[in-house]
């Protein structure tokens, strides 16, 4: 299939790389950190939801500065009825040439309108040149879209600047999850903790194919044909923008259970991949340019560094497919990591089981901060 010249793909090449408890009680804090594995069960929530509950949906752009470029930046701010003691969420979808803050709006919802010992408000924003955020042609990366998160968090005029860096839970999926825990590590975030779900570190091609010299000038020929003029866009077309690629996509590995695919869902997620620019960011995704790490080893490094400096929740998936599943579960048990569930759903568990992640992240954050209100 994707760029037979350079060499054939036999599976969909685009693939998003992306125990219940009764009561919230406390398995850790910021200062002391006792790793916990559970595995979750579909069912109703142990923690009601009042369902008449106000939420506040703010719908705005920002700006970022970068490389001499003004690129706007889609984001969503949600509020419950208790926004003024709240403490702050930043959710980043997990990167896909589908990636839409679309993806965490249910989950966001669901905790937010939580009354609980400690409240909170929800930020989810789209990368750049994904989602609903400007498409500039760029030459897009992991150190790109890291510096991204890092202004997103620390700039003075961002949307999170009424939030301390250190106050922030940050929440991601896939790539996503990563791409935070690597900024972390290096010094250049500080959040109060950080929920990794379905974490990856390899895109589409090199978890399949490796990274050897050979492969890597491959990649970077068919990158460079996904970016260029013309040809680029009938290659786009015939391998993403399209509505039985995007359902295949989302049968085959997106989504655990094929029945939960929808008409809506797949044409909300094509008419994505129709704006301009849309193909930019695939195309270093696809090619392993996005890729925080380069090995299990280093993507275990990762986390095992944050030990004892902040509580770090994994979610794995029951669904996942078996590459990306083998190096979730890699995780569990992993030094740094303080909690680790298993929850249904492939690679979005967020967008198609929301109440289920929900519950497992609001858990999290009242196991972690209930007893430091």
């Amino acid at each position: 299939m994707a760029a037979s010249a350079a060499f054939s793909v036999s599976s969909p090449p685009f693939a998003p790389s992306y125990c219940k408890i009764q009561r919230p009680f406390l398995l850790l804090t910021p200062k002391s950190f006792k790793p916990v594995s559970v595995r979750a069960s579909v069912g109703t929530p142990s923690i009601s939801i009042d369902d008449k509950a106000s939420v506040q949906t703010k719908t705005s752009k920002w700006q970022w500065k970068f490389k001499g470029n003004s690129i706007g930046i889609h984001y969503e701010e949600h509020e419950g009825e208790k926004s003024e003691s709240a403490k702050n969420i930043l959710m980043i979808p997990t990167i896909s040439d589908v990636s839409t803050v679309e993806e965490w709006r249910s989950v966001a919802r669901n905790i937010v309108q939580r009354d609980g010992e400690v409240n909170w408000r929800a930020t989810i924003v789209d990368w750049p040149g994904l989602g609903y955020s400007d498409k500039l042609k760029m030459d897009y990366d992991t150190d790109v879209m890291e510096k991204f998160v890092v202004d997103f968090m620390n700039s003075p005029e961002s949307p999170m600047s009424h939030a301390g860096n250190d106050d922030i839970v940050i929440i991601g999926g896939g790539h996503a999850a990563t791409l935070a825990v690597r900024a972390t590590q290096r010094g250049l975030l500080k959040p109060s903790a950080i929920a990794a779900v379905a974490p990856t570190w390899a895109g589409p091609l090199p978890i399949v194919f490796g990274r050897d010299s050979s492969m890597e000038t491959r990649y970077g020929l068919l990158r460079g044909t996904l970016r260029a003029p013309g040809v680029g866009w009938m290659m786009y077309n015939m391998l993403v923008s399209n509505e039985k690629s995007i359902e295949s996509q989302y049968k085959s590995h997106v989504y655990a259970d094929q029945s939960n695919v929808t008409e809506a869902i797949i044409q909300s997620r094509y008419e994505l991949t129709k704006q301009k620019g849309s193909r930019y960011v695939p195309a270093a995704f696809l090619t392993g340019l996005l890729d925080p790490v380069s090995s299990r080893d280093e993507f275990l490094q990762l986390f095992a560094d944050l030990e004892g400096k902040l509580p770090v929740m994994v979610m794995s998936t029951k669904g996942a497919p078996k590459r990306s599943k083998a190096e979730m579960e890699a995780l569990r048990g992993a030094k740094g990591v303080s909690k680790f569930v298993e929850v249904e759903g492939a690679l979005l568990p967020q967008e198609e089981y929301p109440s289920l992640v929900a519950q497992e992240l609001y858990n999290f954050l009242q196991e972690t901060f209930a007893s430091l209100k």
